[in-house]
């Protein structure tokens, strides 16, 4: 079974994402299953690629619920649904022990638990590096709007509110790209994942450097 866990996962998992906005959808799963498996690779232990690609298939298959509001703990609540899934199809026990693992401490947030596996420090590390890069550009302000969407805001402020005479807004605006991507990139668990990290960051910096000139250019005019 385990050669075609990930397969099964990712057939099981994109119903979850019908209703799923862009930050957190099935594209999102498979980049983190992608750059997962890529650190893989580079790894000096050996891993298990066949969970660890259906962990990312299926961590986030509770957002949508988690944004409706029926559920507080979307990572916990997704180990569980995948367990009951995985069962459902025959998986065995050791396969789904490591599945539930991955996905219930892949989240950032300091309530969750401590990755105590190579895959799940795998999986962890390729979903913040998900926020990273060219893509984790457009992910955060992706992010940044859904937020701005449910205090209520039409639109999610694209400004610096550091910018000299600026009033700083009621909304996320763009220094929170900063904040979130250093965050996440403090946290890596692996060495590839960090070097990995350090190469995307840089990116972002010269982005983050061309849309302080441009604001400051469309500001004197």
């Amino acid at each position: 079974m385990s050669a075609g866990l990930p397969a099964l996962s990712r057939e099981l998992s994109l119903p979850y994402y019908d209703d799923a906005l862009p930050a957190h959808d099935e594209f999102h799963a498979n980049r983190v299953r992608t750059v997962a498996l890529r650190l893989a690779d580079e790894s000096e232990e050996d891993v298990d690629r066949h969970s660890l690609s259906a962990a990312a298939w299926l961590h986030d298959i509770g957002r949508p619920r988690k944004r409706s509001g029926e559920i507080d703990d979307h990572d916990r609540w997704a180990g569980t649904e995948a367990r009951t899934l995985l069962e459902g199809e025959g998986v065995p026990t050791d396969d789904i022990d490591s599945v539930e693992h991955c996905i219930r401490t892949h989240s950032i947030r300091s309530s969750s638990p401590e990755p105590e596996t190579l895959e799940a420090k795998l999986l962890f590390d390729a979903d913040k590096l998900d926020t990273t890069g060219a893509v984790g550009i457009v992910r955060l302000a992706c992010i940044v709007g859904e937020r701005a969407g449910r205090a209520g805001e039409r639109y999610a402020v694209i400004d610096d509110s550091s910018a000299p005479g600026t009033e700083t807004p009621d909304v996320p605006d763009i220094s929170l790209l900063r904040e979130w991507a250093t965050e996440r990139l403090d946290v890596m668990y692996t060495e590839p994942d960090r070097r990995l990290g350090a190469s995307r960051w840089e990116f972002m910096q010269r982005f983050f450097s061309r849309f302080e000139n441009e604001v400051g250019v469309e500001a004197k005019r």
